[in-house]
């Protein structure tokens, strides 16, 4: 591996703050914080980070105290991500902000609630969570004296937007939100991100893999039997098994968690090492201009994911008890857009205030705003405040 920069030693392909593209609207320089670190806090102190703890993650926050929200996520995601970070010398702050604020833009009830949306404002452009964080953190949060959004570095905002990798190329539809920043601000999506935005992505699938494992088996979604069919999962509750015979279900549990992160971690470190090697002299400039990701699992760790997954999405996203109750959401997301749009009157003032004029791609994505931006108890008082009957998310 090529020598470490005398940026506090980190590697040469690490983003240096100090050559950083900077902000849109140009700050001065915090005289304690670098530019990443106040990105990150920014985050935190959002409004929009606040009210992921009522978002739903696949629980909807009522059917107990145990289950991942948006908020606990994104936390989750933010401490794997910076083990990772610290692990290939890069920088934590940036790594940490893009954890912070991948899923700013969820609307209420989490995957549900971005169908919901999406055909709603279909005509309009669409719905497309990705998006919407980053309209959240340019456009929607409105707190400080100079500007609108939080006016994160172009590195955050890069992470943000291309963290799946790049947005241009054969077959792919660039949301327009995404399309009108990057007309004033260009995010060049074409390219690959920073290796710290890519190491948040995956930490993100990390994370999520290994906390549905234990929300679904909370939930009695399946059994420690059924896990022993997936490869990965097997793996280690024979391991499991053979020292600790006697071990209670929710230690079990947790141990097969702990586990599984541990085995991820591992692989991605180690085929993210061979990728950096593979670019000969590896930079920041390379990692961008890579003909792939940088930061990856393994192939044979990236079959046996494919094997979790699939498993997770028939035996948790599409338990007929998930399935009902997104189904009644969507249902509540659908008709509190319907009534928003055809009745102005029943927004709160200040945002009946900003619908503007009578331009209807305008007026949906204002609606859509308004929306994405509650959280679930909040679309459920909404709906029961405009509605005779509002179904029982149960």
């Amino acid at each position: 591996m090529a020598s470490l920069t005398s940026y506090e030693g980190l590697a040469p392909y690490a983003q240096d703050f100090r050559v950083s593209r900077g902000r849109r609207l140009a700050e001065e320089p915090n005289p304690i914080r670098r530019p990443y670190a106040r990105d990150r806090d920014r985050i935190l102190h959002s409004t929009a980070f606040r009210r992921l703890n009522h978002k739903t993650q696949v629980f909807i926050y009522h059917e107990g105290d145990h289950y991942r929200s948006r908020l606990t996520h994104s936390l989750e995601v933010s401490q794997i991500a910076r083990s990772i970070a610290r692990a290939l010398r890069v920088d934590e702050d940036l790594t940490e902000a893009v954890a912070l604020a991948h899923d700013l833009g969820h609307p209420p009830f989490g995957h549900a609630g971005e169908r919901a949306l999406d055909a709603a404002i279909a005509d309009a452009g669409g719905f497309d969570h990705n998006a919407q964080s980053l309209r959240v953190v340019t456009k929607l949060e409105r707190i400080y004296a100079d500007f609108d959004g939080l006016n994160l570095t172009w590195e955050t905002l890069e992470g943000l937007v291309k963290h799946n990798g790049p947005l241009r190329g054969e077959g792919t539809t660039i949301p327009e939100p995404i399309l009108d920043y990057c007309a004033m601000h260009d995010l060049e999506l074409d390219t690959h991100c920073s290796v710290e935005a890519q190491i948040a992505a995956l930490a993100d699938d990390i994370a999520y893999n290994a906390h549905d494992i234990d929300d679904g088996y909370r939930a009695g979604c399946f059994t420690f039997e059924d896990l022993s069919r997936i490869r990965l999962a097997d793996r280690y509750l024979n391991a499991l098994d053979g020292a600790y015979p006697e071990l209670d279900p929710a230690r079990r549990l947790y141990e097969l968690k702990r586990r599984l992160i541990t085995a991820m971690v591992n692989d991605l470190l180690e085929e993210t090492q061979r990728r950096l090697a593979a670019l000969g002299d590896p930079s920041v400039d390379s990692v961008r201009a890579a003909q792939r990701a940088t930061v990856a699992f393994s192939s044979a760790m990236q079959a046996d994911l494919k094997q979790l997954k699939d498993f997770l999405f028939e035996r948790v996203y599409r338990h007929p008890r998930v399935m009902r109750i997104m189904g009644g959401a969507e249902d509540i997301v659908v008709e509190l857009f319907n009534r928003y749009t055809r009745d102005r009157g029943a927004l709160p003032p200040e945002w009946r205030e900003a619908a503007g004029g009578d331009d209807p791609r305008a007026s949906a994505r204002h609606v859509a705003d308004f929306i994405a931006g509650q959280t679930d108890r909040y679309a459920i008082a909404e709906h029961r405040r405009l509605f005779d009957a509002t179904p029982d998310l149960r």
